[in-house]
């Protein structure tokens, strides 16, 4: 619930965007991104600003052309994206929120049951139908292709 106290901790007014990661946040997400690669080029990019323009177009859901010109480029950002999405950059850094954000609410790390309600069985049993179409369809197609071959011979 929001109360006075807490609406304090959440505010992010003081950043250039919602996005932004605090200087707390940037202290747990910085070990986890990995290293400039030895030999070649030196790194040339600020990864905070690239992490930013990561978290920017995850949380607005805007289209890569229309990233802001204040941060990196947007063949930067998407190649960083695309790179930690490949090497599971962010599925670490998923996990070590998650499991931060389960102890800062006094809970076991991962969860210990589940909950399944009706309504997403219910919605569940529509898409079956759906999908024995193409294996009747493929039914008939042999059958029709059956009645044409025995006709030739």
């Amino acid at each position: 619930m929001w109360t006075n106290k807490n609406r304090a901790k959440y505010n992010r007014d003081y950043l250039r965007y919602p996005s932004d990661v605090t200087d707390e946040e940037w202290a747990l997400v910085a070990p986890l991104i990995p290293k400039a690669r030895r030999g070649g080029r030196k790194r040339e990019v600020d990864i905070r600003e690239v992490f930013n323009g990561v978290m920017y177009v995850l949380s607005t859901g805007c289209q890569w052309r229309y990233l802001p010109k204040d941060l990196p480029p947007r063949s930067t950002v998407n190649y960083y994206f695309g790179l930690w999405n490949w090497d599971g950059t962010l599925d670490r850094i998923h996990h070590v929120l998650y499991v931060e954000c389960r102890e800062a609410i006094e809970r076991e790390a991962s969860p210990t049951a589940c909950i399944i309600d009706s309504q997403s069985v219910k919605s569940a049993e529509k898409g079956g139908p759906a999908l024995i179409h193409p294996v009747t369809t493929r039914a008939r197609r042999s059958k029709a292709r059956s009645g044409i071959f025995s006709s030739i011979r």
